[in-house]
């Protein structure tokens, strides 16, 4: 502001207006007076100004306040030159004034976009979507990591993932089902990754002949999420990842990493420097951001994971690494019920609790499977988010409930 001019900064979601103010207008007083983050309508007239975002400027006949905010942010919505932005913490606190710089929704943008091209591939496919329960009468994974709820006169539990209901679905005839909806994670993880609560993005598919299928359809997915961002974002630099993306064996990448002299923690899985080291290797050797992990030792599987005929002791069962992150894990689903019931009782399971469960497929159901997919991990990596928070509208983890 000068003493005989006022510069207002309009922003809203299509981009940012100048509005000029001089003395001489009626509404200088008004416009000297407002605040940071006011909510204003303002009618004029529209002239050329090269210096001026867009080019153009407003010079305003009416200004109205719709809402005048309070004189002092908790948080700076526009951070100086040079100037280091507040602390995530902070900034989550105040979620819905972080979330109107337009760096921070841009990320939504990107997300609705990216979806799009999902749900594009699945109404071309013929998926039909689905809306599960978030509640369930037994936990959908295996493992502890559950949130248990009181259910009226019993206990009930949010859903890991909406698998059974997938799978019914299956179950059902329907042959394609795909669902967006909550997730819910009791890990007690404090990682870049992990959130007690995210959305998930699931599929499931009939008449497979082995997890490689689930594999194909998710590369169609991600090729047509990927088109739609390179089509409505040019300045992001997009690259269509090539079909078919890169596979190797689980054996195969410990191998790998061995020959790289990456330490292994665990035989039957990889850890977070693995899963970097792997995707640092396929980028150099194959050109490619994305590569399927697949054959899993069946102690890092679900008892509903089907077993390779050739080796019982390994899973149809793959992870997708993207930029050296898992983003999906993915699997053919046993569907005979009586290797259900057995393959249950080695992971030591009740069966009565999944006995509506092994039900869905006693009365007839073809081979399927289908993945359980992070959309926010695909986002932070998209957009080089430094924690999957910032891919996240309201986080939830360990520590954090509010807003």
């Amino acid at each position: 502001m000068q003493s005989k001019i006022v510069f207002i900064v309009v922003r809203n979601m299509k981009g940012l207006t100048q509005v000029v103010v001089m003395a001489d207008n009626p509404e200088f007083e008004k416009a000297k007076n407002l605040t940071l983050e006011s909510v204003i309508k303002v009618t004029g007239e529209m002239k050329d100004a090269p210096q001026a975002p867009g080019g153009s400027e407003m010079h305003p006949k009416e200004i109205e306040v719709l809402s005048t905010a309070a004189p002092e942010l908790p948080i700076p919505i526009v951070t100086l030159k040079g100037g280091e932005e507040t602390e995530a913490p902070v900034r989550l606190d105040y979620r819905w004034l972080d979330l109107r710089k337009p760096e921070k929704a841009k990320i939504f943008k990107v997300w609705t976009e990216f979806e799009k091209g999902w749900r594009r591939y699945w109404d071309e496919e013929g998926f039909i979507q689905l809306y599960p329960p978030a509640f369930m009468s037994t936990p959908s994974e295996t493992g502890a990591d559950v949130f248990e709820v009181n259910y009226f006169d019993r206990k009930a539990y949010l859903a890991q993932s909406p698998q059974f209901y997938k799978q019914m679905g299956i179950a059902s005839g329907f042959e394609k089902v795909f669902m967006v909806g909550p997730v819910f994670r009791a890990e007690p993880s404090f990682t870049t990754r992990h959130l007690t609560e995210f959305t998930g993005w699931d599929f499931e598919m009939a008449y497979i002949e082995s997890h490689h299928d689930v594999m194909d359809q998710e590369e169609g997915m991600i090729v047509a999420g990927f088109e739609r961002l390179k089509e409505k974002f040019p300045e992001l630099d997009i690259e269509v990842p090539k079909r078919p993306f890169p596979r190797m064996t689980m054996v195969e990448a410990k191998k790998i990493l061995k020959s790289l002299g990456v330490e292994s923690g665990e035989e039957h899985d990889l850890s977070p420097e693995e899963e970097r080291a792997i995707s640092e290797y396929i980028k150099k050797e194959k050109d490619h951001e994305f590569v399927f992990v697949h054959d899993y030792h069946k102690s890092k599987s679900a008892f509903y994971h089907m077993r390779l005929a050739d080796d019982p002791d390994r899973s149809r069962r793959a992870d997708l690494l993207y930029r050296g992150i898992e983003v999906t894990t993915l699997a053919q689903r046993e569907h005979r019920p009586e290797i259900l019931e057995k393959q249950a009782k080695e992971k030591g399971m009740d069966l009565e609790p999944l006995k509506d469960y092994i039900n869905f497929f006693r009365f007839g159901c073809p081979p399927h499977g289908g993945a359980g997919i992070g959309p926010g991990r695909f986002i932070m990596k998209i957009l080089d988010l430094p924690n999957v928070r910032e891919a996240t509208y309201l986080p939830r983890d360990v520590k954090r409930l509010n807003p």
